[in-house]
């Protein structure tokens, strides 16, 4: 790749960052690693009539949670500024002009209300109204009115737009990255209004001018911007300018695999499509977010990696360095990506093990405090302070059985806090005739070691049941319960060695005497 590799994710301030924004930014920060280029962050904010109130922040939150933090952006600047199109704004009206003059644009001074009555007269006809070729010099603009009436509405404040006058009868061949060769025909194109009286371009002018200005040369985006190719395409010929590389990357589906991505499938199947919790300025209504909900930015990043894009082995495992080195372009799919919940948590699970013990207990600790003051508080008791580094060591024990951080009061509450009942399926199965004399046996044993680790746990107590040729689940699972008050948990030696002799002899003291 000869050219300096430009790219830019341009996200509108208009809410959350959807799940779909972030994995077009994903494959734009990829792209733009794999080639030693520059990633841009810049906002889209001319329509201030969707404004919305730190979504602007929230975005550049996202994306440096995720670990894409943008090389040039409104925070952090760069040669190629202002990165909010709110603050370029009158940059536009010249490059407007300009297509004026060279006889690719027009104004157009057609009501709102005269343009309803044409909709709605090709509609009682059948038809779809197109204001193109076909009708342009019957509607009311300055290609059917005359230079003096032109001049006469402008002189006048009247309300106009600038249209791109799109051709007729030609054949569009246009590139991109992902899709290939495309053909379109001029005749069906309308012709797109590039810039209003207010002063504002629309979307497909401002677009256009700052991604020559800040000499993007690859534009990477969804799939719903495919439509507007053409015209980007011809905007580009129009003022005469190199047009960037394009690549539009597939829609993200429902679980289901039909239609696109929402926020209500996540509400009505109960996961997230933000990364980070968000607030409604307005309403106050809260949307979950995968850092609020327990995801690593890790695990997100490689599941959404795979959401369009396929390294070609069976390796799915990829951190985000390694996803720099192995993305490509040409392996992004056509077809739409479906979006599944349980694959997330899959990753998440992955990302689990790998994360370190102690920073696990860190985030666990809040969680274990806030369970053992409500205990206190329920039993008039002053509550313990939990040392973090025993809460470590009960990390390492459960964490391979845990999703998220949330997952591990339920794997290790006994960790902290006796059993005050057993579970009554698992006591029909482990409490039988003759149970209470194996656990007094197995309770002198306890109480007679005093080297009080693992190994020592196992070779008394096991070598107990073999010599004295008992079945080990008729000793293990009564031992299991009366320590945990289920039977769950890791190693029961490794449960007894952490709660101590002292705790321990207590619970099997309390399990002989309900028995």
């Amino acid at each position: 790749m000869t050219k300096n590799v430009r790219v830019r994710f341009a996200p509108s301030p208009t809410g959350p960052l959807h799940i779909g924004g972030v994995r077009t930014a994903l494959f734009n920060y990829l792209f733009a690693k794999k080639h030693n280029g520059a990633f841009i962050l810049r906002i889209e904010d001319t329509d201030q009539n969707r404004y919305v109130e730190g979504a602007e922040q929230y975005i550049i939150d996202a994306l440096h949670w995720c670990g894409m933090p943008p090389d040039e952006s409104p925070v952090n600047g760069g040669a190629f500024g202002p990165y909010r199109q709110s603050e370029r704004k009158d940059l536009y009206k010249q490059y407007a002009d300009e297509l004026i003059a060279s006889g690719n644009a027009y104004y157009a001074f057609d009501t709102s209300d005269e343009l309803d009555f044409h909709r709605k007269d090709h509609e009682a006809k059948g038809k779809t109204f197109i204001y193109n070729w076909h009708n342009r010099l019957k509607l009311k603009n300055a290609l059917s009115l005359s230079a003096d009436e032109v001049q006469a509405k402008l002189d006048a404040g009247d309300d106009y737009v600038i249209r791109f006058k799109s051709p007729q009868d030609e054949t569009l061949h246009l590139k991109d990255r992902i899709r290939g060769d495309i053909k379109i025909d001029t005749n069906i194109l309308d012709d797109k209004v590039l810039f209003k009286s207010d002063g504002m371009p629309t979307y497909h002018l401002a677009n256009i001018v700052d991604d020559h200005l800040m000499e993007i040369s690859h534009v990477i985006r969804g799939e719903e911007w495919l439509p507007s190719l053409a015209l980007h395409c011809q905007l580009y010929t129009a003022f005469g300018w190199e047009a960037p590389e394009f690549a539009h990357l597939p829609l993200i589906l429902k679980p289901t695999g039909k239609g696109k991505l929402s926020k209500r499938d996540g509400d009505k199947l109960g996961f997230p499509v933000f990364p980070l919790e968000w607030t409604d300025p307005k309403t106050g209504d809260v949307s979950r977010g995968y850092k609020e909900d327990g995801y690593f930015p890790e695990a997100m990043v490689n599941f959404l990696a795979f959401l369009g894009w396929n390294p070609g082995t069976e390796q799915e495992i990829f951190s985000l360095e390694a996803l720099v080195t192995n993305f490509d372009l040409e392996r992004v799919n056509k077809s739409g990506a479906r979006f599944d919940p349980d694959k997330t948590k899959w990753f998440n699970h992955h990302y689990m093990q790998e994360q370190n013990n102690n920073v696990l207990a860190e985030a666990f600790k809040p969680i274990v405090d806030k369970k053992l003051g409500v205990i206190a508080s329920e039993t008039k008791q002053t509550p313990i302070d939990i040392d973090v580094n025993y809460i470590e060591m009960v990390v390492a024990l459960i964490k391979e059985r845990a999703t998220f951080i949330s997952d591990f009061w339920d794997l290790s509450h006994f960790f902290f806090t006796a059993p005050t009942a057993y579970d009554e399926k698992a006591s029909k199965k482990a409490f039988k005739d003759g149970t209470k004399d194996i656990l007094e046996h197995v309770l002198s044993i306890v109480k007679s070691i005093d080297d009080f680790s693992v190994e020592n746990l196992q070779t008394e107590i096991k070598g107990w049941i073999t010599s004295n040729e008992i079945g080990f689940g008729k000793v293990m699972m009564p031992l299991r319960l009366a320590l945990v008050g289920a039977l769950q948990g890791p190693d029961v030696f490794d449960i007894m060695y952490m709660i101590g002799k002292h705790e321990s002899v207590q619970r099997l003291d309390k399990a002989i005497s309900l028995l």
